[in-house]
Parts: structure tokens; sequence; C-alpha cells
């Protein structure tokens, strides 16, 4: 098996709603959701090979704005799709708004600002 990255861990308000959205928006499914750090929650939601772990501390600190020129800041996650158009037309229904969308090689990509303003990157290489 090669190397791969198998998920990635955010600190969001609620975990249970965002994974609800990302099931929705990208038909993933929650593979597990209990009990996490400090008395924290965790929902892993994503495919059979990777995933989102999306924590909540039991107290937040929300004190920080978004800035990607802040060290160690998440700029976006890129998620691949087969069907770009299709996506957008969920992400607008989920009262989402796109922005960005650019076609160039190697794809098309479009991008939207899901709860707690964690960007996201939607890419086709179709």
């Amino acid at each position: 098996m090669s190397n791969f990255l198998e998920h990635t861990n955010l600190t969001v308000r609620n975990p249970g709603d965002l994974a609800d959205k990302l099931v929705n928006i990208f038909d993933w499914k929650v593979r597990w959701s209990g009990e996490a750090l400090n008395n924290g929650h965790t929902v892993h939601v994503g495919s059979d090979t990777s995933y989102l772990a999306l924590y909540t501390p039991v107290s937040l600190d929300d004190s920080k704005e978004r800035d990607d020129t802040l060290l160690n800041n998440l700029n976006h996650l890129g998620i691949v799709v087969d069907d770009l158009d299709a996506i957008e037309a969920k992400v607008v229904a989920m009262g989402y708004e796109p922005f960005g969308r650019r076609e160039y090689e190697p794809g098309k990509r479009f991008y939207f600002l899901a709860d707690d303003d964690i960007e996201l990157e939607v890419i086709s290489y179709v």
C-alpha cells in the first residue's frame, strides 16, 4: 500500500451538524462518533479510506479570525468530485455561497465557506 493522507482533524462548533451537511453534499458517511480528548466530542465523516475528524472541545475559544497569513492556519480542504455542477447545486441548496469558480489545467473548481468558516475547494478532473 502506498502512503496516503488518512484524515484531518478540525475543531468546529457542532461536529454532528457539519457532518450531516457533508454527508448530504458529498455522499459521505459517518464512520464514527463519540467521546474525544478532554471530554470533547468527535465525528468522523468521509469514505472508507479517508475522513475528516470534526472535533469540539468542552470549552471553545473562537476569538481568532480567519487569516491566511497566520502560521498554522488551515487555508482550505480540497475535495475531488466527479460532477462539479451537481455538487455546486447541493452547496447552493444548503445555503452556502460558492465563489472562485475557475477552470485551468488539470481541472475545474469552486470554493465555499462551510460552517465555522472552513474553506472547501471542490475540484473535478473529469
